[in-house]
């Protein structure tokens, strides 16, 4: 996988009196300070029954802002500027590429089934008109809620990473802290497939830094944190509002399924290595990126 060189962050967050590291990790405990108190409410309400888990998808970028302020990194450096279109179709497309794979994977080996009878219930409309409602209206409201997570990881945190690291790095660095962020959730909450908790944070882990390293070059090649945002929020439309409720059970699907089965995982990782195999080498370099940050 290609590397960024030192300082690839830009010209703008040179200016911090911070070195990266250190940066790093005064937002990384800012996010778990912010983070506690709604992962006690999200605990105790569960994922669907309160508000504390908008407010806990906002905690990154609520920390962001604070780290910015303590850095001295311009929060212009976020990675606002509108990228091309061909990032924001890539960020669409794949998470539909590797869910289709994975679900795909599992109903033709007879570890889940399609389920339309219990789809059509839950939504009320047919399977093809709710994955038209999900593609479209779907990820617009998830975008709400996966910008107040890629304003911190992919707006402050990887372009800090970046400054320091190689894209290998930064990826992994950014995806070990994103998945631990939502560990509480996980083994305190209903935030799990109903598996063994140490499972279903394991499968949870390595679809977090599968998918960190494309989210990770996103950031960097576009110089804006629009792709990243456009990709969390077609994931989990994708992922939890239409591939998981089509599939019924045929005794262990949830082992498999979800983003804490076993095939997600799988497909995300060989989705990151045939995207980052074809495109990794179009980094700008920082000088050449710096104006877009």
């Amino acid at each position: 996988m290609s590397s960024i060189p030192t300082g690839a962050a830009g010209a703008q967050t040179a200016r911090t009196s911070l070195p990266p590291a250190a940066s790093a990790a005064i937002y990384t405990a800012a996010v778990m300070l912010l983070s506690a108190p709604f992962w006690v409410i999200v605990a105790r309400a569960g994922i669907h029954g309160s508000m504390g888990v908008l407010g806990l998808m906002w905690c990154p970028a609520a920390a962001a802002l604070l780290s910015a302020l303590v850095t001295r990194r311009p929060i212009r450096a976020f990675g606002w500027r509108w990228p091309g279109f061909g990032y924001l179709a890539a960020a669409y497309v794949i998470p539909l590429v590797y869910a289709a794979a994975a679900y795909g994977a599992v109903w033709a080996l007879g570890l889940g089934r399609i389920d339309t009878v219990h789809y059509q219930s839950m939504l009320h409309r047919s399977v093809g008109s709710g994955l038209a409602l999900i593609a479209t209206l779907g990820v617009a409201i998830g975008c709400v809620s996966a910008l107040g997570e890629e304003i911190g990881w992919r707006g402050f945190l990887v372009p800090v990473l970046a400054q320091r690291f190689g894209l290998t790095a930064t990826s992994l660095i950014s995806g070990v802290i994103w998945a631990a962020w939502h560990v509480p959730v996980i083994i305190f909450g209903d935030y799990n497939g109903g598996t063994p908790a140490w499972y279903s944070v394991t499968c949870f882990a390595a679809a977090v830094l599968g998918i960190s390293f494309v989210m990770a070059w996103l950031r960097l090649a576009s110089g804006s944190l629009w792709p990243c945002m456009l990709l969390h929020a077609a994931h989990n439309s994708f992922v939890q509002d239409f591939f998981t409720p089509l599939t019924g059970d045929t005794g262990h699907t949830a082992w498999f399924i979800d983003e804490f089965g076993a095939f997600l995982p799988v497909a995300i990782i060989a989705a990151a290595v045939i995207t980052l195999s074809r495109t990794g080498s179009r980094l700008r370099s920082p000088r050449q990126g710096s104006a877009s940050f």
